[in-house]
């Protein structure tokens, strides 16, 4: 019978990005991408495994990251490699080789995301699981500002009465910095958002999801910025 832990976090891991080469791999503010989640993941007590689900075995190994005590890593399954394959697909795979109470999941494209927070959502969800009933939680950025659609109409807010920015309806936009679920929720929705999930917001700072190379450039500023404020110096 498999081993079964109370918190598993996943962190799936690919070779092949398409905007930016190689970008799990590539130095960021003085190391490895992929090192940035994994060390902050690595901080968090509550968390028993990660388990890294990866067809980049041999580059995590170059870059001196084999199986430890915390660090699972699972070869990727050949049906479920390539660009278009749903991550859901996954998530699944991970669900069915690893028994846990509690999942969550986060990428390595979120590397200014701090163990802290990772702490307050895991303790949110639970928290809100017995009082709420909410069987998943998903990582937000919060907007209070006007929006529009391409041909110009307005979506959330009425031209002709200009309303303060601080009294416009508050909207929420996914940042796909974590998700918390478990495998119940997670088998009625076959995704890691459930049917009642918590909306946690996160701060501004450490809400990066690196998408493409200005995505990159932007953060990698934040983090080198947040380096120099907190030892004086910028990395080696």
């Amino acid at each position: 019978m498999p081993d079964s832990f109370k918190t598993v976090a996943l962190l799936p891991m690919k070779a092949h990005s398409e905007r930016v080469k190689g970008k799990n791999f590539r130095l960021f503010a003085g190391k490895p991408l992929f090192r940035w989640i994994l060390d902050t993941l690595l901080a968090v007590s509550e968390i028993d495994k990660i388990v890294i689900n990866t067809d980049a075995r041999h580059i995590l190994e170059e870059n001196g990251l084999t199986e430890s005590k915390k660090v699972m890593i699972r070869d990727r399954k050949k049906e479920i490699c390539g660009d278009d394959v749903s991550m859901n697909l996954v998530i699944a795979d991970d669900l069915a080789a690893v028994e846990a109470e509690t999942y969550m999941m986060s990428h390595t494209t979120n590397p200014l995301l701090s163990s802290s927070t990772v702490s307050s959502a895991l303790e949110a969800y639970h928290k809100c699981a017995v009082r709420d009933g909410k069987d998943s939680l998903f990582t937000v950025n919060q907007h209070q500002t006007r929006f529009y659609r391409e041909d110009g109409s307005a979506v959330n807010h009425d031209p002709n009465v200009l309303l303060r920015t601080q009294d416009l309806e508050m909207w929420f936009e996914e940042n796909s910095n974590l998700y918390i679920f478990t495998k119940e929720s997670f088998k009625k929705t076959d995704a890691r958002i459930g049917e009642n999930p918590l909306l946690f917001t996160t701060p501004t700072i450490e809400s990066a999801d690196i998408d493409d190379a200005t995505g990159w450039r932007i953060a990698e500023i934040i983090a080198l910025a947040e380096m120099l404020v907190q030892t004086g110096y910028p990395p080696n």
